[in-house]
Formats: C-alpha cells, structure tokens, sequence
C-alpha cells in the first residue's frame, strides 16, 4: 500500500507545496515573494497576506503537478515552527482546514528538523549516525543525527546566524535584499585580501555578532579615509566576508566531527546553497577522508519537499497531532 503525502512550508516568506508518494518527491512547487526587496529584509505583515493569496493556488498546482487526485492523499504534514508567526498561521490553518475536508490526519514538523531531512529527498541519502551543519538565515547548528527522527544539536549560534551576517553586510554595502546569493556571485569575482577577526567560542557554538560589528567598523573606517572604497573594493570585501564566515563554519564542523569521530558529514538550509561553502567542504572533506553530502539547490532554501520527507518518516510512526495543534515562531529540534 503506497503513501502519499501533501507537505505545507510557509515558515517564512516563501508558500510552498510539495506531494510525496512512499518517499519520492512527486512535486515541489514554491511562490516567492519579491515585495520584501522593497525594505531590504522581510516584513511579517507583508509575508502573512502574500501566503494567504498564494496558499490555495500552490497547493493546486503541487497537486497537479504530482498528477494525483487529492482523495489519494492519505496525511497533510505542515511546518508548525519555528518562524514568523503569522506566516506560520496561515501554513497551519489551511493544513488543518484541507485534512479535516479529507478526514486524514495532521503531521507537524520542525523546520530545522525537515532541513537536515532534505537530504532524504532523493540519492545519495547519508547513513546513519551523521553530522549536519545546517546554515540559514535565522539558524546555525551542528546536528548528530542518529536516527530519520533522532538528532541532538551539538552546537549552535549563540546570537546571530551565518545567513543573517551575509544578508547584513550586503546591506551596508548596498546590495539588494537577500544578500547572501548576491555576495556568492560577486566573491567568485574578487580575492578575501581583507582579514576579519575568528571569533574564539569555546566548544561548538557559533558566534557572528562579533564579525557583523568588525565588518561595520571596518566599512565605515574606509569610506571616511577614501571614498568610493566600497564600489571600487565590493568583490574582493564580498570574497573576504565571504571567506571568514565559511572558515567559521568549516572549522566547527571539523572540530565536531574530531569529537564525535564521525566521518559522514552534510550540509543544509539556505547558505548550504553557497559556492564557497560547498568547495570548502568538499576540501575538506578530501583532506580529512570525510563522505560528504550536499543537497540540490531546490532542496536548500525553504521548500514543502523536506517537510513531505519529514512527514513521511512520521507516518510511518503514526506520529500525529490533533485539530488542536497551533504553530510555534520558537521550537528547537
């Protein structure tokens, strides 16, 4: 007996919908939202209203898509948290509101769970145990994974997050919002001839407030000594910023995988996406004899592919909630 699963992700500013029958993604259909370039970052109010207008006709076209007929679906998992609150509500009561019409049950799922579990989505998948650093815009986390629905966060960003520290530096040097994929493109145009200080967390935690603060100081110390320092230096600042948030990121994660012994090591979330990250992992890997896994871009940023993968897993256990259940903007793994 096959299982179909209707995965919903509205955690942020991107609606997406996605079926998945007995573990193959069928369908993985997402509507941006372009308004937020407008403020530089995303407004939640502006976020809620763009996924009460695009739920309906993403689901549809997901299901399309799939070319399976919505009474075949037999559970609808939905991402409950973490995230901005009113994104999430919508996610979470249109989830509820189309498996009450179906009469099928109701999976929740954690967002930086359904992350690491991309990496089920197609081959090559990881064996178990692995580690997974899973970057993006508002998380940073080392994660032994031990099981599809066993993981232990070993470290994580103590203030600030790597994609947060990427789309911040963009704005102070003036690129558009987000930032993070432009300053991949830029960086593959210059060289990191700028240093940036490490911060020294002790154990496996992260750091990027720090490094934010010295980019700031740095930039406004070279306008006022020469000006147009930035447009004539943007890919080389780009490459060097670049460079540090990667080697942070990198060395942690060697240091994990040292501690724990494990040599299987992903990567996932938004910045899993950026080029540097994915070439110094694969060095690294090289070096020190690691199996390293990478999902498709698709897979990276926020997508109902992984929450699918994620609810499949779950129904094998009968892991559901009930009509009760309500979103959470802060859930840890």
């Amino acid at each position: 007996m096959s299982i179909t699963i209707l995965g919903i992700e509205s955690s942020c500013d991107d609606t997406s919908a996605a079926l998945l029958r007995d573990g193959m993604v069928l369908s993985n259909c997402i509507a941006n939202q372009e308004a937020h370039r407008l403020y530089g970052g995303v407004v939640p109010e502006v976020a809620s209203r763009a996924h009460q207008k695009n739920i309906i006709p993403v689901v549809d076209l997901a299901i399309k898509r799939a070319g399976v007929n919505k009474r075949d679906i037999d559970a609808i998992a939905f991402t409950r948290g973490p995230g901005l609150m009113g994104s999430l509500i919508v996610g979470v009561s249109f989830a509820k509101a189309y498996a009450l019409s179906l009469g099928i049950p109701l999976i929740e799922v954690n967002h930086m769970q359904a992350h690491v579990l991309a990496h089920f989505a197609e081959d090559p998948k990881p064996p178990f145990p692995f580690l997974c650093l899973t970057v993006s815009g508002g998380h940073t986390q080392i994660v032994l994974v031990r099981d599809h629905l066993d993981m232990e966060i070993l470290g994580q960003t103590l203030d600030d997050a790597a994609g947060e520290a990427f789309d911040k530096t963009g704005k102070l040097i003036g690129l558009d919002y987000p930032a993070g994929p432009i300053i991949d493109q830029l960086a593959q145009h210059g060289q990191p001839v700028f240093d940036f200080p490490e911060p020294q967390i002790s154990g496996l935690d992260f750091s990027f407030s720090g490094l934010k603060t010295s980019i700031l100081y740095f930039l406004q110390k070279k306008k006022n000594e020469t000006p147009g320092f930035i447009e004539e230096n943007k890919a080389d600042i780009c490459a060097s910023v670049q460079s540090r948030i990667v080697s942070i990121l990198i060395n942690k994660l060697s240091q994990a995988a040292e501690t724990t012994g494990i040599r299987e090591i992903a990567i996932a979330g938004g910045v899993s996406a950026n080029s540097g990250l994915r070439a110094a992992l694969e060095k690294t890997g090289k070096e020190k004899g690691w199996n390293t896994y990478v999902p498709k871009f698709e897979y990276c940023t926020d997508n109902a592919a992984m929450i699918a993968v994620t609810g499949y897993y779950k129904y094998l256990k009968k892991d559901f909630v009930s009509q009760e259940v309500a979103p959470v903007a802060r859930w840890r793994v």
